[in-house]
């Protein structure tokens, strides 16, 4: 699948980066969609959130996502599990940004096998570099 699709007009444009949001915490959750903002480097995001374990598994089972963001400090099943559960048995697992309890908690992201993480308290410029250091340049793309 390509990651350029045309618009009627026929100039090209870039596919919308998909981004799984996990949180039990809705305000967790509207907090990283707000630092991220709407797009990175040039791409819209479509958001798919997800509040259980359940739910993650599932999507992941039966969709394609281009960033997965996992929030460590959920309730009963935490993103460190998951992202370690994803990186055992996904095959193409999708990249993980996890997000930890405290900075000194980054070595739990290193056991879970996450590909970056963001400490909270939840700091907009830091996560929102995080999610575009997933993501190459529009321009990059051509």
């Amino acid at each position: 699948m390509s990651d350029v699709v045309k618009h009627e007009s026929g100039a090209p444009a870039t596919r919308k980066a998909r981004i799984l949001l996990y949180s039990d915490d809705r305000n967790v959750r509207e907090k990283v969609r707000f630092a991220v903002g709407p797009s990175t480097h040039g791409r819209e995001i479509e958001w798919v959130e997800t509040a259980t374990h359940a739910a993650v598994i599932d999507r992941l089972d039966n969709e394609r996502f281009d960033l997965v963001v996992l929030d460590g400090e959920a309730a009963k099943v935490g993103g460190m599990g998951i992202a370690r559960q994803m990186k055992h048995e996904l095959y193409e697992c999708p990249p993980i940004l996890l997000l930890v309890g405290r900075p000194g908690d980054a070595w739990l992201a290193t056991w879970s096998e996450a590909d970056a993480a963001v400490s909270h308290p939840l700091d907009p410029f830091a996560v929102r570099d995080a999610v575009d250091g997933f993501f190459a340049p529009a321009d990059a793309d051509a």
